[in-house]
Order: structure tokens, then sequence, then C-alpha cells
């Protein structure tokens, strides 16, 4: 009884800030402005198929640069010291200390024409590239400031594996390969499912990155539902319509790499 009286709270927080408005979103999806039951804003979606595609591939892009950096980095931090380990977590969430629209503003300012890149190539005679308003400037954008959610689980994984576990893979005659496939990515399997989930699920529906580094020609789905409810094009039901899409898709990628999680560790219980 105690243990259902203190979950009450967060039951409660749980329908009113998670069930409602997702019902809302629902609701809205399916129905016109004067309430009547519809599925043309659904069917609609599929006009927006290529923005949708877009804002996948720049996500798995981004998501998979993520983990590729943030693996051996985080593989390095846990293996120092309580200490450099501390200092070392701090230096990768002190940008996170500011304001997301700042950090993307200083983007702005680094990767424009007359930038602070293109200024250092203009001493060698070189440029000016065009790096800004680019699908590369909007998966920059994603890779930094999503990177220390990569980071993080990770880290929390490896530093539970004891160097006594790597030794003794090594002792047995397995390279570094060897040691990579066969002992340390199995058993940070449930480190790189969280941080794909909380690297792809941001980068997928952010418009503020895609606004203000990839101009108008990179829209993303998440501009588009931005349009939607405070654009021009005013249309809270088509709105919601692609924001029930979208979640969907995401549910989806989210089961897949759970699932993928969950067999990997029946793998290494056999």
């Amino acid at each position: 009884m105690k243990s259902k009286a203190a979950a009450f709270p967060y039951l409660v927080w749980m329908l009113i800030f998670i069930l409602v408005p997702l019902g809302l979103v629902a609701y809205y999806a399916v129905t016109t402005p004067d309430g009547t039951f519809t599925i043309d804003y659904i069917s609609q979606v599929g006009e927006y198929t290529p923005v949708l595609v877009r804002s996948v591939w720049l996500a798995f892009l981004a998501t998979v640069i993520c983990l590729v950096i943030a693996y051996p980095l985080a593989f390095i931090i846990s293996r120092h010291s309580g200490a450099g380990q501390r200092t070392m977590v701090m230096l990768i969430m002190l940008p996170m200390w500011m304001n997301f629209l700042l950090r993307t503003y200083a983007w702005m300012t680094i990767l424009e024409k007359n930038g602070l890149i293109n200024r250092f190539f203009a001493h060698f005679g070189l440029g000016p590239f065009e790096m800004i308003n680019t699908q590369g400037a909007v998966v920059l954008g994603m890779i930094y400031n999503y990177l220390p959610f990569m980071i993080l689980p990770l880290y929390s994984i490896m530093t539970k594996i004891p160097n006594s576990v790597i030794e003794a893979a090594q002792d047995l005659g397995a390279n570094a390969r060897k040691v990579l496939t066969k002992v340390l990515i199995p058993m940070t399997v449930p480190g790189i499912s969280t941080g794909v989930i909380m690297v792809f699920v941001p980068s997928v529906s952010t418009f503020i990155i895609s606004r203000m580094l990839g101009g108008g020609g990179n829209l993303l789905i998440g501009d588009l539902i931005d349009l939607q409810f405070l654009g021009n094009a005013y249309n809270p039901n088509l709105g919601a319509a692609i924001s029930l899409v979208l979640m969907v898709l995401i549910l989806l990628a989210m089961s897949i790499t759970n699932q993928f999680g969950d067999d990997e560790k029946g793998d290494l219980l056999k």
C-alpha cells in the first residue's frame, strides 16, 4: 500500500503532462476544426515524405557519428582515475550549461562566409566555402548539441567494466579488435541503445538547428510541425497528424533498438 501511495503523485504527473497532451495530439490528428472525425490530415502527411526521409537520414547520420566519436572517448574517460573522470565529464558537460540557442548561434558565426573558419582559410588564399545553410551544417549542429547524450550512457556502463576483464581477454590471446568486438561491445550494448535513443529522438524532431544552420532549403519534419502551429499556414490539425506519425516512427525505432539490446543480453546469458 505504501508503494502505491508513493507512486500516486508520479501517476498524476504522467496523466496531466504526458497522457493528456498525447491524447490531444491524437484527437486533433483525426478530427476537423469543427470536431468531425476524418483521416484526411493523416493521409496528407504522405505529401511530406521527402522531408520525413531527410529528417530520418540526417538524424541517423548524426547518431552514427556521435557513436563513433563517443565510444572511444567514453572508454578513455572510464579508464582514468576518479578525479580525472570527474574533470573530463565536467568538460563534456560544460557547453550544456549555456543556452541551446546561444550554442547554435555560435556555430552560425563560425560557419558563415565571414566566419572564423573562412577567415582562417583566407590567410592561405582559400575560400570562402559555403558551410552555412547546408545539410552538413545541420548534422554538425546535431552532433555538437547531442554528443554528451551519447557519451554519458556509454561512460556509465564502461566504468563498471573492470580492467581485469580486458586483461583476461588479452591473456587468452585476444587482440585489440577481438577485445572490442567480443568483450567491450557486447558488455556495453545497454549504453549504446540508450545513447542511440537519446541522440536520434531529439535529432529527428529538431527544428531550431535546421532553421538556424540549414536555412530554408533544408527543412526538417520538426520545422513543418512548427510552421503548422506557429507559422502563416496555421493548421494545428495537420500539425498534430504529422506529430502523430513522427511519434509512431520514433516508437518503432525505439522498439527496434530495445529489441537489439535484448537479443545481445540473451546471447551473453547463454
